[in-house]
């Protein structure tokens, strides 16, 4: 195993307790003995690869970090969401839903990705973003200020999009 639960326990406005993660082995940049962030159970952090919860981040209910991707700052990761590849989420973001985050993604400051959204590639989601519904944000993408990304929208290539309400992209 490369961590386990300790007894330091934080009960969510929701009333779900999480468990704060303790480092086991070194691996990536973490090192044996370090404290992790918060998660519900073994289920939300994988054991393989060098993913990592660290900081004030939350990943509970059924959603799992995988790989080597990481979630940290004060970020939320829940629902059924995935966190897959080298991604990493930071800053205040949330990922929920049945949304997935991959590849080498970013997706940071008070972003947030959900229902069946997709972030992938080398793709940065920033500022006060939202992907959601459908669609989809990937390739070499940057998507920053307060763009919203809706429904069937896909957002792919090498764009730079930043607005209020961005559509049929």
């Amino acid at each position: 195993m490369k961590y386990e639960l300790t007894n330091d326990i934080r009960t969510l406005p929701s009333g779900q307790t999480l468990y704060r993660i303790r480092a086991l082995q070194s691996f990536s940049n973490v090192k044996e003995g370090a404290l992790g962030g918060w998660v519900e159970g073994y289920h939300n952090l994988s054991q393989y690869g060098a993913c990592w919860i660290d900081d004030c981040a939350c990943v509970f209910d059924r959603a799992c970090v995988f790989e080597n991707a990481r979630v940290f700052g004060n970020s939320w990761i829940f629902g059924d969401a995935g966190i897959y590849g080298n991604s990493e989420i930071y800053g205040n973001s949330r990922v929920y839903g049945f949304s997935k985050v991959r590849g080498y993604s970013k997706v940071r400051g008070n972003s947030r990705v959900y229902g069946h959204a997709e972030v992938y590639g080398y793709a940065e989601v920033y500022g006060c973003v939202k992907v959601y519904g459908c669609a989809e944000v990937c390739g070499y993408d940057k998507v920053y200020g307060d763009t919203h990304v809706y429904d069937n929208d896909r957002v792919c290539g090498d764009a730079q999009i930043t607005g209020r309400v961005s559509r049929g992209l």
